[in-house]
């Protein structure tokens, strides 16, 4: 049933956020999907300053936003004060997701693997970090991994903690587990097929992610089937406990010793064409506006 099929649909994309240019490129695929599927569409843009006039012309949203301002419960509370319905997460679980260490409290919580971590407020306290070398240096709550720095001594450590400060105040230093990379697309609750991840960078970053041609994204994962199967359902349970709904992405480690932890959930994941969510779904045997489709009609 194509509930939404006869209602005006707002791809709302773009915004202010330091992952407006993918967003933008997410958001036009988007579009193009829908329009592709009959869907009377247009397209919405926080930044615009028409923005709220054209909002409340649209009957459902699609959100494509990233980051914050549009993936962290503000654009979703604005769309639940106008009565539209919209895709992905509500309000709690989306500002919990964006915010890195509000969600390993929670996975803490769970009893779901996560990797070590501290919240750091000082240079000072660098000295004293009960974490050893190499670390990860996170905003708490920016994605697309920017600002983001893997380090290996004190003074690394610093110069990342000086870079990742201006998004949001909040820092995260979070133990570096050496092994595999893999992310898990979430469907309805459902996981998709995991993808592995591989890069020359020293860690998958934003050039791996959206600019370079050489990382390589292995689907079928390789993983032996009982470790697959343990993977997908740690991404499902880390999904629920969130209490996130629609679609998502898991992003997890696998140490030397095969254990997994688990490092973010995404919940308005990229659309473009280096997007994984996309990857797993085709892989699953679902085209992109395929996809695009079960998202929007899950929109409430």
């Amino acid at each position: 049933m194509k509930r939404y099929l006869q209602s005006k649909v707002g791809v709302l994309f773009g915004g202010v956020s330091a992952e407006r240019e993918v967003s933008l490129q997410s958001g036009q695929a988007v579009y193009t999907a829908l329009q592709s599927k009959g869907y009377q569409v247009i397209s919405l843009d926080p930044a615009n300053k028409d923005f709220d006039e054209q909002l409340a012309t649209v009957d459902v949203a699609f959100i494509a936003l990233h980051g914050p301002g549009g993936e962290d419960g503000k654009m979703q509370a604005l769309l639940e004060k106008h009565g539209i319905p919209y895709t992905g997460s509500r309000v709690n679980a989306s500002a919990v997701a964006m915010d890195k260490l509000a969600t390993k409290r929670v996975w803490e919580l769970a009893g779901i693997p996560t990797p070590p971590y501290v919240e750091l407020y000082d240079e000072s306290e660098i000295d004293g970090l009960a974490l050893t070398y190499p670390l990860f240096v996170k905003p708490a709550t920016e994605g697309s991994s920017i600002g983001m720095a893997r380090v290996t001594n004190a003074n690394e450590l610093a110069v990342a903690f000086q870079n990742a400060r201006p998004y949001n105040g909040h820092v995260l230093v979070e133990q570096g587990i050496s092994g595999a990379e893999f992310t898990v697309a979430i469907l309805n609750g459902k996981a998709l097929a995991p993808i592995k991840l591989e890069t020359e960078h020293v860690f998958y970053d934003y050039d791996a992610k959206y600019i370079a041609n050489d990382t390589r994204y292995i689907c079928p994962c390789g993983l032996p089937a009982e470790s697959e199967q343990l993977l997908r359902k740690l991404a499902e349970q880390a999904f629920e406990a969130i209490n996130c709904q629609g679609w998502g992405r898991v992003d997890v480690m696998q140490d030397e010793r095969g254990h997994f932890y688990l490092l973010e959930i995404n919940t308005v994941p990229g659309m473009t064409s280096h997007s994984l969510v996309p990857m797993a779904a085709k892989a699953e045997g679902i085209n992109f506006a395929d996809l695009v489709e079960t998202i929007l009609e899950g929109a409430r």
